[in-house]
C-alpha cells in the first residue's frame, strides 16, 4: 500500500496553524467537528508533549454520499489534520491524501474530487503569509 500521508513544513506556530486552517474551513462552509489538543490532554495526565493539535472537519454534503456508497470509508472521514511542534521548535501539519481513500476503502478518484480540493487549502494555512 502507498503512503499517502503528506507532511508538510509549516511557517507557523502549531496553534496559528490550526486557527488557519479553522478560518479557511469556516469560510468555506466546512465544519469543524472536534478540535483535540493533544498537548493539553497530555498535561492533565501528568505527561509532557510538544504542542501537537488534531482536527477533525468536513462536509457531510460530500463526505455522506461517499460513505454511504462505501461504508468503511467512515473510518476515514471525516477528514483530519494534525499540526505538532518536533524536539527543535519546527511546527508541521500532516493529513492524508484523498487517494487513501482510493485504495484503502475502493473509492473512485472521481467521486473525491471535492475533498481534493483540501490539499490547497491546507498548504495555504501552513505555508501562506502570517
Amino acid at each position: 500500500m502507498a503512503s499517502y500521508l503528506k507532511t508538510i513544513p509549516s511557517a507557523h506556530s502549531v496553534e496559528a496553524t490550526i486557527a488557519r486552517i479553522e478560518r479557511a474551513l469556516a469560510e468555506r462552509g466546512i465544519k469543524v467537528f472536534a478540535r483535540i489538543d493533544q498537548a493539553a490532554e497530555a498535561a492533565a495526565v501528568g505527561l509532557q508533549m510538544q504542542p501537537t493539535v488534531l482536527l477533525v472537519f468536513g462536509n457531510p454534503r460530500a463526505g455522506t454520499p461517499i460513505m454511504v456508497a462505501y461504508p468503511t470509508a467512515a473510518l476515514d472521514l471525516p477528514l483530519k489534520a494534525l499540526a505538532w511542534q518536533d524536539a527543535d521548535g519546527k511546527t508541521w501539519l500532516g493529513y492524508n491524501d484523498v487517494g487513501l481513500l482510493a485504495e484503502r476503502h475502493g473509492v473512485p478518484l472521481a467521486d473525491l474530487a471535492a475533498l481534493a480540493k483540501v490539499d490547497g487549502l491546507l498548504e495555504a494555512a501552513a505555508v501562506g503569509p502570517a
